[in-house]
């Protein structure tokens, strides 16, 4: 990428936040910056919508100390958080496509490698680690999708979202 030290992970653009992955540099915005009459209860909505990875971050400490194995729980974990940027990546992507056909054969075709993403995380924690990695890693991928299902749940359909 660049010699030197990292740019800062900041932006001039209020509310606009660089993440610096790999050799991507990708500008994340979130939905309540576009807007500045956005209100506080919409920033924590927008919160709440990631409440998956905030525990799966939060929860590395406890898993470890109750003897979680940390082949496991870190792969699981990782596999989880880079679905979840593939997820940003690919929407804004598909969000751009012209035709609706496009937009969703695009959508399926993310959705379907995303599983077979957390499948392949799953299967290689329990073959290069073991059974109890395999397991450790199903079970935080499935804890993280439980938690996003609920918000999902919760939240109702995207077009219908707002905090009461």
């Amino acid at each position: 990428m660049l010699d030197g030290p990292d740019p800062p992970c900041t932006s001039a653009v209020p509310g606009l936040r660089r993440i610096h992955l790999l050799e991507l540099d990708l500008a994340i915005q979130p939905e309540t910056s576009r807007h500045p009459e956005t209100s506080v209860g919409d920033r924590s909505l927008a919160m709440l919508h990631y409440l998956d990875v905030v525990l799966v971050a939060l929860s590395v400490a406890p898993a470890l100390i109750v003897g979680a194995p940390p082949f496991g729980y870190g792969l699981g974990a990782g596999g989880w958080i880079l679905q979840r940027v593939i997820t940003v990546i690919d929407r804004r992507w598909i969000g751009k496509l012209g035709s609706p056909v496009k937009q969703v054969s695009a959508g399926l075709f993310e959705a379907f490698g995303r599983i077979f993403l957390l499948a392949g995380v799953i299967v290689l924690a329990g073959t290069v680690g073991g059974r109890p990695d395999g397991l450790a890693a199903a079970l935080v991928i499935f804890g993280a999708y439980t938690v996003a299902f609920v918000i999902k749940v919760v939240m109702g359909p995207p077009g219908k979202r707002t905090v009461q």
